[in-house]
């Protein structure tokens, strides 16, 4: 299942790693794209989206789901 996420205030490629970074730390999540230029990550896998925006939020970013 495919979950999409916007993401505000990445500003630069370190941005787009630490929101893959914290995706891909979640259980269940098997892939993990992050666009610097559109915003939005979509993450692959049976992860609970709670924690998805949870993740990207303690890393710093603001997130909800599309």
């Amino acid at each position: 299942m495919d979950t999409r996420i916007k993401v505000s205030g990445m500003t630069c490629m370190h941005c787009v790693g630490a929101v893959t970074k914290a995706l891909q730390s979640i259980p269940g999540v098997e892939q993990v794209e992050v666009s610097l230029e559109s915003g939005q990550a979509t993450v692959t896998g049976n992860a609970d989206t709670a924690s998805m925006l949870d993740a990207i939020r303690e890393a710093g970013y603001e997130a909800q789901l599309i």
